[in-house]
């Protein structure tokens, strides 16, 4: 398996692109989603590839707006189960400033979406913050919570270190599909019916990883947001079905180049030209 970051120019997006498949091109768009459940998968024609969202993480929040993401497997490396291995491959190669502004999504009015007990909403802000909170029927997950104010620094130390997780019962169903073949205690918490099965990063590491996640996921917008997240028992369905719920109500929000950036309600951020991978 193999993949390779490839520079792209502005206004390209971020596009995968299967190399086995004679080069198919599948954007990183809400459009192109496909049924998920335990990772986001995207689609297009007969092409696709799954568990997108710890790489989609790591480039937004890198401010990568453009890059051609080439692989020839219809799943993205796990990798350590977090976005911090792409951290590093991306800063390792170096980031390119362009010309061209970058374009956000600035939230001016609350939009939210709730299935059950689920809930997920985006309220106007300064710059982009994240309130997450989990409630699983374990004895470690019954309740979990955390604020960030969330720039690449942050993101970087305290998100993207963050590994999935899931049970015992979750690993076998996704080898089953053929899914996540190299998982092991190396590349995801594991937790069986009263504990976890190796050690943690962080004593909250399934919130931040489901931080991790809801990025990776609303990346499929297109665009940075601006404005603060507030996400109740989410996760990827939820998070996608907000990210298409976001772009049908173009009323709640504007899209600015961050030069032309309006405050709601006080503050302007440092103007970020679009930005790609150097190499």
């Amino acid at each position: 398996m193999t993949v390779s970051l490839k520079p792209a120019p502005a206004d390209f997006g971020i596009r995968f692109q299967r190399a086995d498949l004679g080069g198919i091109e599948i954007p990183a768009a809400i459009s192109h989603l496909a049924g998920q459940h335990l990772q986001t998968r995207l689609v297009r024609g007969d092409a696709s590839v799954e568990t997108v969202e710890h790489l989609l993480a790591a480039l937004r929040s890198l401010g990568i707006d453009n890059v051609l993401v080439e692989l020839n497997h219809p799943e993205v490396p796990i990798m350590d189960g977090s976005s911090a291995p792409w951290v590093y491959l991306i800063q390792d190669a170096g980031i390119r400033e362009l010309t061209t502004p970058r374009k956000s999504i600035q939230i001016l009015r609350q939009i939210q979406l709730q299935q059950g007990d689920k809930r997920i909403a985006l309220y106007p802000a300064d710059r982009f913050k994240v309130s997450y909170t989990i409630s699983f029927d374990h004895p470690l997950l019954r309740h979990q919570q955390k604020t960030l104010d969330l720039d690449e620094r942050t993101f970087v130390d305290q998100i993207a270190p963050a590994r999935t997780f899931g049970f015992l019962k979750e690993v076998e169903m996704l080898r089953q599909r053929g899914l996540a073949l190299g998982g092991s205690l190396e590349n995801a918490i594991v937790l069986g019916e009263t504990g976890v099965l190796n050690p943690l990063r962080f004593e909250d590491e399934f919130v931040r990883h489901k931080i991790l996640d809801v990025i990776g996921d609303l990346a499929l917008v297109g665009y940075p947001i601006v404005g603060h997240l507030v996400v109740h028992r989410g996760g990827h369905a939820l998070h996608t079905a907000f990210a298409t719920e976001l772009l049908k109500q173009q009323d709640a929000w504007q899209l600015v180049d961050d030069t032309d950036f309006v405050p709601v309600p006080v503050r302007v951020p440092a103007t970020v030209a679009a930005r790609q991978v150097a190499h």
